[in-house]
């Protein structure tokens, strides 16, 4: 797995709170099993590197803390700026993306709202509404197994 080439502090993390079982099974990581599965996760301490399955190119870091009582959030992240590893989109696309890789690949939720969010954002940001939503999302987040 490559480590971020430019990395930058994203402006805007999720804002969800994972509970203590979601936490332990993030922290059990997710390995791409075939070619439609788009990414690897693993963590170390606290920090969850989310790597493109096909190059190994880091494209996210996050930093999770605990929240007294409630759980885990993610208190900083970081992602992949060199376009040649990653085609960055705004701030909240990133930090869509971000939680959509940790929820329905990792926790393997389905995450509806997510999904739609990231084909909106795709669609406004790249000016293309026609492109179908099974497309956006088999290439931005692939199957989860």
């Amino acid at each position: 797995m490559a480590p971020i080439a430019a990395p930058v502090v994203m402006a805007a993390v999720p804002e969800r709170t994972w509970s203590d079982e979601e936490w332990q099974r993030i922290r059990l990581g997710y390995q791409a099993d075939d070619m439609d599965e788009k990414w690897d996760v693993f963590v170390e301490d606290r920090v969850a590197f989310l790597h493109r399955s096909w190059t190994g190119h880091s494209v996210f870091e996050a930093t999770f803390e605990p929240v007294a009582g409630r759980g885990w959030r993610v208190a900083a992240g970081v992602v992949e700026s060199d376009a040649a590893r990653y085609r960055r989109g705004s701030d909240h696309y990133d930090r869509v993306l971000l939680e959509l890789v940790l929820t329905a690949i990792v926790l393997g939720e389905p995450a509806a709202a997510l999904r739609a969010e990231l084909v909106a954002l795709t669609a406004l940001e790249s000016g293309h509404s026609d492109i179908p939503a099974g497309l956006i999302l088999h290439s931005v987040l692939g199957l989860r197994s």
